[in-house]
């Protein structure tokens, strides 16, 4: 059965968000994939708490987004508190793969949107730890 898969994109930076998806959703085109908007990274980890916790019946979530450093200690709080937030997500079991973007400059996220391709790379990520998942449920039956 093919992995049901929720991408979930932080949309403050539309143009970095809309390269990621595409990279994530082209990545993942031999999934079951639905798509969902949150307006920055800090929403991301409660955005995929709501939707596991729904019963919907997602295998796993790609999180992106894009932060870009500016003036303030803001930056320095969006991006530990996000990865935080994906993190503990990670270590209750949930598969998720981390597409947020840090960067010093909106060259830069584009470059890592569109030339590094950093949407596909977290789809790698998540469909890699569904896999480990299955191999380890699989040993317990």
């Amino acid at each position: 059965m093919k992995p049901r898969i929720l991408i979930i994109t932080a949309v403050f930076y539309r143009d970095v968000a809309d390269a990621l998806t595409k990279g994530a959703t082209e990545a993942l085109e031999d999934c079951d994939v639905d798509t969902a908007e949150v307006p920055g990274a800090l929403e991301l980890p409660g955005a995929i708490t709501i939707a596991a916790s729904s019963g919907a019946g997602y295998d796993g979530y790609v999180a992106l987004g894009c932060v870009i450093r500016g003036e303030t200690s803001h930056y320095d709080y969006v991006c530990g508190e996000s990865a935080r937030g994906l993190m503990e997500l990670s270590l209750m079991g949930v598969p998720v793969g981390n597409g947020i973007l840090t960067v010093n400059s909106h060259q830069q996220a584009m470059e890592r949107a569109v030339k590094r391709n950093k949407g596909a790379a977290a789809a790698h990520a998540v469909l890699s730890l569904i896999a480990l998942r299955d191999r380890f449920e699989a040993a317990n039956d």
